[in-house]
């Protein structure tokens, strides 16, 4: 069986509660947020009606980005990196693919310790902000 590509982590607090809390853990950890998608306006605004609460958060740190494109520019096409916060079937949801996977798949070995040092950073900053 193959592990997951997505981490995904519930919170009991509404979606902008949630996105609230995201953006502050985000900060504390040292990245920043370039910008938030949302992805229900953006699909309103061509017409498409979308019922769920969709923000996608992009955050880079940018130190780690410098390490990962000087071993491959191609991998800018996967940055930043991305942690969506969204509702489903009534609950708010925190998910971000892995950069674990998303690296490891491209077989470069000597990212390996970036990948999880941001890793554990993004799924610390989505635990933060789904609790308390």
């Amino acid at each position: 069986m193959t592990e997951s590509m997505l981490v995904t982590i519930a919170s009991r607090k509404t979606v902008e509660q949630t996105a609230t809390a995201l953006h502050a853990a985000v900060q504390a950890h040292h990245f920043g947020v370039l910008h938030v998608h949302d992805l229900k306006e953006t699909m309103a605004k061509k017409g498409v009606v979308f019922e769920h609460a969709c923000l996608i958060f992009e955050v880079c740190q940018p130190q780690q980005a410098k390490k990962v494109l000087e071993q491959n520019m191609g991998i800018s096409t996967g940055l930043p990196c991305r942690i969506s916060v969204y509702e489903e079937g009534g609950k708010t949801m925190l998910a971000t693919l892995k950069p674990t996977m998303l690296l490891g798949a491209l077989g470069l070995p000597q990212l390996d310790a970036v990948a999880r040092e941001v890793e554990q950073a993004i799924v610390s900053m989505m635990t933060e902000a789904a609790s308390g």
